[in-house]
């Protein structure tokens, strides 16, 4: 009965260990103005395979945890640009930049948020 239970806890802590190695943290920075920003960026960093994502407002640097064996920084990038905010790995499409509300639009600097 000692060696199931030893078997099986060393089974539990390898497991353990292979999946926390799947996990990165990475940092890049995202246009954005205000709360309403912060929101539409962190959802459209949630893609098939990221675990957390948090934007920051004041330093414009969005923070991943992701699995990298599930998606990337670049489809992360893509799918925010897709909801209008530019980053430093892809501008977003002027069409899609356009469709942000007023306060959203990064480029004029209108917002007060």
């Amino acid at each position: 009965m000692k060696r199931i239970f030893i078997l099986f806890f060393s089974l539990i802590i390898s497991i353990t260990a292979f999946s926390q190695s799947d996990i990165k943290t990475e940092k890049f920075k995202v246009e954005g103005n205000c709360g309403m920003c912060k929101k539409r960026i962190e959802e459209a960093a949630f893609v098939k395979g990221v675990k957390r994502a948090e934007w920051d407002k004041q330093s414009h640097e969005l923070t991943v945890i992701y699995r990298p064996s599930k998606t990337n920084t670049d489809a992360i990038a893509t799918s925010i640009a897709k909801a209008g905010h530019s980053s430093e790995k892809m501008e977003a499409p002027e069409k899609n930049y356009k469709n942000l509300p007023e306060c959203c639009q990064y480029k004029t600097h209108v917002c007060n948020d």
